[in-house]
């Protein structure tokens, strides 16, 4: 039990002088503005609602399934086409 303790210490220690030079440097302060900015742009964001947002993953279902389906109709025909040469 003492080696967990000893361990845990020793990553606390780690995680705090990390830490401390990352403050020192100034990059927890960048960090700390990126967020803010990063928020900010995000609240300017025109975010659908649910009703559009449900159309247009339906739209989506609807174009990849017709994609699948018109892709394995080629890949048929091209097969019967090969099978029929050979």
């Amino acid at each position: 039990m003492d080696k967990f303790y000893i361990q845990l210490l020793v990553w606390v220690f780690v995680v705090g002088a990390a830490f401390a030079i990352l403050w020192k440097n100034g990059y927890l302060a960048r960090l700390s503005t990126y967020v803010a900015e990063t928020r900010e742009e995000l609240r300017k964001c025109t975010w659908p609602t649910r009703d559009e947002l449900i159309q247009s993953t339906l739209l989506i279902a609807v174009v990849i399934s017709s994609l699948g389906v018109f892709t394995m109709a080629v890949d048929f025909v091209v097969l019967y086409v090969i099978k029929r040469l050979v």
